[in-house]
């Protein structure tokens, strides 16, 4: 029985030092040194190749590294019988709440402005927003989205929460589906993306979306870069619908240098680091559901496939 992790352009040192200290004597393979397929039973992968899995015969699980498992459920090449799991991990969703409400103070108070008007040796002070009066939508109701929307609410702020089924939060007014989707969308000023990466919310950051949202609306995408319609933003941001976005995920990463992002005044470009996961503080509980495997017990954090989450 052997244990493969499939990580194309990350170095694996620090995964294998952390299995190793959590499970002495593991039989770890790397991608794509030589090893004998028959063998693996389990996989930690980040962005394989597609298609890989369908050549290991005796694979029973697919572990993904971080909390995203759309690198993994959008191959439709891998066996219906494969069981994938996602990590759930409390300092990944803190450090995404902290960084969300980073981004929140930093659009309220005007602090990315006034640092471009040091630069420029301007003093030039302008208005800003209460927290009470700053209604903040937040689209993903999951373990980040929940999180963070708790977050802001202890810090005063006015959250509503949008899922695609019914949930119930405390301190937070949900909506649900598409018939709470407009409602939601209405007076939000700050609207922050921790959706899943489906089929269903692939582009869902659209022209429609934004239209449906108050003149002056801001946007902040902490999910996937394909949750947005790029150019819809740009045209909104441009006619002076929006205010502007604060992006730290794209479609292509890293983000081409000549991609209008960078250089536009009102958007802030951050590489993907608004929670990045630490294999020492994620292994235990991959190598934990490893040894449920091999005792054919159920596994922690297991994805719906019909779902993608």
């Amino acid at each position: 029985m052997s244990f493969l992790i499939v990580s194309p352009g990350r170095d694996p040192k620090a995964w294998i030092k952390a299995l190793e200290n959590h499970h002495p004597g593991l039989n770890i393979y790397t991608y794509p040194e030589e090893h004998d397929k028959e063998e693996v039973e389990f996989a930690l992968a980040w962005n394989h190749p597609r298609g890989l899995f369908k050549n290991y015969p005796n694979l029973k699980v697919i572990a993904s590294m971080g909390a995203g498992v759309d690198h993994i459920t959008s191959d439709s090449e891998i066996p219906e019988d494969i069981t994938i799991t996602r990590v759930i991990d409390d300092r990944l969703t803190e450090d995404m709440s902290v960084f969300v409400m980073a981004q929140v103070m930093d659009r309220i108070r005007d602090l990315s402005l006034y640092k471009e008007q040091e630069s420029e040796k301007k003093w030039n002070p302008v208005s800003y927003h209460r927290i009470e009066d700053v209604k903040i939508g937040i689209m993903g109701m999951g373990v980040m989205g929940t999180a963070v929307g708790k977050r802001l609410a202890k810090n005063g702020f006015p959250v509503k929460g949008w899922a695609r089924s019914e949930k119930e939060i405390e301190g937070i007014d949900t909506y649900h589906g598409e018939e709470g989707l407009a409602e939601f969308l209405e007076e939000t000023m700050i609207l922050v993306c921790l959706l899943p990466l489906t089929p269903e919310t692939e582009n869902i950051l659209d022209k429609d979306i934004f239209e449906k949202l108050p003149k002056g609306a801001y946007i902040i995408n902490v999910a996937r870069g394909e949750h947005l319609v790029e150019h819809d933003l740009l045209e909104m941001i441009d006619s002076g619908h929006l205010s502007g976005a604060a992006l730290d995920v794209f479609r292509e990463e890293p983000l081409k240098e000549d991609h209008p992002f960078w250089e536009h005044p009102r958007i802030k470009v951050t590489p993907h680091i608004a929670s990045m996961t630490k294999a020492e503080s994620v292994v235990p509980q991959i190598v934990e559901n490893y040894e449920r495997m091999k005792e054919n017990e159920s596994l922690k954090n297991v994805v719906e496939r019909e779902k993608g989450y």
